[in-house]
């Protein structure tokens, strides 16, 4: 049975850091590319970052360049996302998202909640 299971969401005061995990299980993790998505109360999920199943490559949304990154080590399950310097009166839930490489095959976790508050 494939599972994504995210964990590591919490309240974080603006400027502050948080790192998200997300463990894999039920599939090879190297065959997978990952991504970490985002999705604040009445908007659509959109993508924050991203990183191809050999760890070479990554993507990030605009608004986290240069302060989120996906750090990936295939021999070491799980992804994580490593998030510095909250911007104020953001709360979304962050869902680990895997795509099989030949993409035949796509998992969403449950999502771990992250409020942004003073």
């Amino acid at each position: 049975q494939v599972q994504l299971v995210e964990s590591g969401g919490a309240l974080v005061q603006p400027g502050g850091s948080l790192r998200l995990s997300c463990a894999a299980s039920g599939f090879t993790f190297s065959n997978y590319h990952m991504a970490w998505y985002r999705q604040s109360p009445g908007e659509e999920r959109d993508l924050v970052a991203a990183i191809d199943s050999p760890g070479e490559n990554t993507h990030y949304a605009d608004a986290v360049k240069g302060r989120f990154t996906i750090p990936r080590d295939n021999a070491k399950n799980p992804v994580h996302l490593q998030m510095n310097n909250f911007k104020p009166k953001s709360t979304c839930v962050y869902y680990c998202k895997g795509t099989e490489r030949t993409g035949l095959g796509r998992y969403w976790g449950q999502g771990t909640p992250v409020t942004v508050s003073s």
